[in-house]
């Protein structure tokens, strides 16, 4: 449709100019040439449409609204005006308002396919399929000639679920083609190969393969063809043809295990007959590990004795230091695990028999094969004693010890002092840990795995300059914004992380909230990223992959790194909720001894604390910021530094609404991750601070319903009866609706006798069932306004009892600490008995 005021010949002649300056992103040169429209057309709604987008890309949002709001009030029938309108909410993350100024753009210009084209990318972001079905539709039905807008529209129905109308959309446009596309078409191989994966998703395997017949000749990615073969036949239990197709890949790929689980079930393996067959592919591939592996999981007794006697003089006669990685998914079974340390032992015994020189070694510099074979055998007992099932630390310290006496050349010193790091990391020793995974790095600095995972250790161990000074050595050199903005433009999740749970430890609550603010504003960005794909996927025809892609996009969320940093936001939320003084400055430390005991201070002194820590926290940041001009000085070319209006998290921390934060990071856990348990009871700690309590009760429910014994839900159901039993008041509705579906709480007896019970039914080997006990009794006594010395007494004995037992791990160990000393017990002797039993444990070390 025309617009309302058309331009004469020359500028009709610059706003097409200013269309191509717009898409060759010379926005300047784009604004002059509007403004020499305007000072004519001065009312010009297109033209001022095209200023405002211009302005935006600028960054001047506000601006680009306030001029695209008076070009609609110019011309408001005019696309051109609707479709920037849109253009400007799409650029702000919008997209509801974006679909429905597209919408109106179509209304005005229905046949245009960039609108058109627009609107199906944000329905598809928006994962509104019906409205992707009919905007693919009308792009088919605008431009049938173009291959893209087919397999658009087949995409459509197949994200939608309706895989026949997909599979009708690709059969229509093949039938259009006059002649076949070349065996070189990369995107048409990758559509017939869609195709068969459609047909195959429906169920009709027969077709599927039929179809894939048909299509093996012309089809580029033959592995894809290989193994869909394999699958189909194995499913329509053609099992001889199966067979067949297995080897074939397996001729291929001889260590991918699902070639193996393949070959099994076309053969039908029980017995002895599925030993034998994999004792035929293990002659027939004598470098592969995976026929010689793979029947560990299954053999039992004797047979897997001497399989894994065989697999064990395989592995460590080549001195291989993978070997203990590739067999400790065995050690769930006691038997095998006990099997398996008698065979290295035996083995071990066997070596240190030999003469040394026998075969006329040099073995002063410790290269003689049967050294490294020595050597890497001691290396395996030091993980086998390591292992978290075992964790007999003393044994395993002496056989690692014993290894690196054997062994001085880098090579192995490296790769075994990694072993020794992670010993004592698992013995609770983090700063010797640390050390040795230095030591390590040290033998061979341009590997990156040896520097990153010193890193990691050195965060362990909350020495956060080193870490990112050692992380330095591999990221961009010169960047403005140092190592870390390097590592986080390289969107480097792992050591954000460890980073903010470093500062956790450490009680700097607004750094850890800093960097766990980072982790969400990655996965936005890995949210928003796929947008651009959308497009450019069907542009290089890699449908495929795209599918797999933006499934993948909605479990995103639910990743763990996500996980980990949301709770731990939340949980940091939530102590800042109860205790905001601990968002200051120094008052944030308060972990150590040197601490200063907010709590039991006078108002005034309170007071004085406050300004004393909001003065060093300012101190800090100016600190910071002479530091950071210092460097830009230094740095080459003297690039501006992006500004940090808060380096330090303090805004973060100080927030007025705590719990409204928490709630962010909330929603996409219960959401996404509906049966992550955390998430479940973190939502009911929110919930009941906000004082909404039939959401509270929803998580409390969907928590028991994925563990019912856990110690965490018991915990729960004890303070949420205990709020109930305060008698608070509720609405009519909502007392009804918690009387009839609260009905996880204790039947019989007083809530003191429930907690008791489970005391008594899960306290024997489980730490955690004692620290729920221990709260559930501390929010008792706090209700009845008292707490009697016996109760006192008897919670600090289960702390020690527990210390005690084999099942207590070194983490739950420390657990009790920390509680202990929120309760004020004897702390010294806790820390003497937890000593005795781990004493490699730095953070049971006597306080100088």
């Amino acid at each position: 449709m025309p617009s309302a005021q058309p331009l004469a010949s020359k500028e009709a002649s610059l706003f097409r100019n200013v269309l191509k300056f717009y898409e060759t992103k010379q926005y300047k040169k784009g604004l002059k040439s509007a403004e020499q429209i305007l000072k004519k057309y001065p009312k010009h709604g297109e033209t001022l449409a095209m200023k405002g987008l211009l302005i935006n890309c600028q960054g001047k949002t506000e601006d680009a609204f306030l001029i695209a709001k008076e070009a609609l009030k110019q011309d408001m029938k005019s696309h051109v005006c609707w479709h920037v309108y849109g253009l400007l909410y799409r650029s702000q993350k919008n997209f509801d308002e974006a679909i429905k100024a597209y919408k109106m753009a179509l209304r005005f210009e229905p046949d245009s396919q960039q609108i058109l084209r627009d609107l199906a990318l944000l329905q598809i972001q928006m994962r509104d399929y019906n409205g992707y079905i009919e905007s693919r539709r009308l792009m088919v039905m605008s431009k049938p000639q173009i291959r893209q807008n087919w397999t658009g529209l087949a995409i459509a129905y197949h994200l939608a679920g309706n895989l026949t109308e997909a599979e009708n959309v690709l059969t229509k446009y093949e039938e259009t083609l006059k002649q076949p596309p070349p065996r070189s078409d990369l995107e048409n191989s990758e559509a017939i190969l869609y195709k068969n994966y459609i047909i195959a998703e429906a169920g009709d395997y027969q077709k599927a393969l039929d179809h894939l017949e048909v299509i093996a000749k012309t089809a580029i990615d033959k592995v894809a063809i290989l193994e869909a073969r394999a699958d189909y036949q194995l499913k329509l239990e053609k099992n001889k043809e199966a067979e067949k197709s297995y080897r074939v890949l397996l001729d291929r790929n001889q260590e991918k295990r699902a070639y193996y689980a393949g070959l099994e079930k076309s053969l039908g393996l029980e017995g002895e007959a599925r030993v034998k067959i994999y004792e035929e592919l293990a002659e027939q591939y004598p470098r592969a590990d995976a026929p010689k592996r793979i029947p560990l999981d299954f053999l039992e007794g004797d047979a897997f004795k001497t399989a894994a006697q065989k697999y064990l003089d395989w592995r460590l006669k080549r001195a291989a230091p993978s070997t203990f990685t590739s067999l400790k998914a065995l050690y769930g079974d006691v038997a095998k695990r006990e099997c398996l340390q008698s065979l290295v032992e035996a083995f071990l015994s066997e070596k240190r028999a030999e003469k040394p020189a026998e075969n006329g070694d040099d073995l002063t510099n410790g290269s003689s094969p049967n050294n490294s074979v020595l050597i890497y055998t001691l290396y395996y007992l030091s993980q086998h004693h390591d292992h978290w099932r075992i964790r007999d630390t003393d044994k395993a310290l002496s056989y690692i010890n014993e290894a690196l006496e054997l062994a001085p050349d880098n090579a192995d010193q490296g790769e075994l002092r990694l072993g020794l790091a992670r010993i004592l990391k698992h013995a609770g020793n983090v700063r010797k840990a640390m050390e040795e995974m230095d030591n390590a790095r040290q033998k061979d600095k341009s590997d990156r795995y040896y520097n990153t995972k010193c890193s990691k250790y050195m965060l362990r161990n909350d020495c956060n300059e080193e870490a990112i000074k050692t992380m330095g050595l591999f990221t961009r050199q010169n960047d403005v914004n140092g190592p870390l903005g390097d590592l986080l433009e390289m969107q480097c999740v792992w050591y954000i992380t460890e980073d903010g749970e470093s500062y956790v430890r450490q009680g700097k609550f607004g750094l850890a909230l800093k960097r766990f603010h980072a982790i969400y504003k990655i996965f936005e960005d890995w949210t928003d990223d796929q947008f651009d794909f959308h497009s450019f996927s069907l542009r290089k025809g890699m449908i495929r992959s795209y599918i797999e892609m933006v499934r993948w996009e909605d479990s995103l969320w639910s990743h763990p790194f996500f996980r980990r940093a949301a709770i731990n936001s939340i949980k940091l939320y939530l102590l800042l909720n109860d205790k905001p003084h601990l968002a200051h400055g120094s008052l944030a430390n308060g972990t150590g001894d040197d601490a200063v005991d907010f709590e039991s201070l006078s108002t005034a002194d309170r007071k004085k604390a406050m300004k004393k820590a909001k003065r060093e926290a300012q101190k800090q940041e100016k600190a910071a910021a002479e530091a950071a001009a210092k460097a830009k000085d230094e740095r080459k070319g003297g690039e501006e530094k992006k500004q940090d209006d808060d380096p330090f998290g303090a805004k973060l921390a100080q927030t007025s609404e705590p719990l409204e934060k928490a709630l962010t990071w909330l929603k996409p856990l219960l959401e996404f991750s509906p049966n992550f348990l955390e998430g479940q009871t973190a939502g009911f700690d929110i919930y009941m601070k906000r004082k909404k309590y039939l959401l509270a009760l929803k998580c409390l429910l969907a928590a028991h319903s994925l563990a019912p014994e856990d110690p965490v839900v018991h915990e729960q159901i004890a303070r949420f009866q205990l709020f109930l039993n305060s008698k608070p008041e509720l609405s009519p509705t909502v007392q009804t609706i918690i009387d009839e579906t609260f009905t996880i709480a204790p039947k019989e007896g007083t809530l003191s006798q429930f907690n008791e019970a489970y005391l008594s039914s899960h306290g024997e080997k489980n730490a955690k069932a004692v620290f729920s006990v221990i709260k559930a009794r501390q929010a008792l006594a706090a209700s009845e306004g008292s707490k009697s010395d016996a109760e006192g007494t008897d919670s600090e004995s289960l702390l020690f009892e527990i210390l005690k037992k084999n099942e207590t791990s070194l983490k739950e160990a420390m657990e009790g600490l920390g509680m202990l000393k929120d309760m004020k017990g004897d702390v010294g002797r806790y820390t003497e008995e937890a000593r005795s039993r781990w004493p490699v444990a730095n953070v049971f070390e006597a306080k100088a």
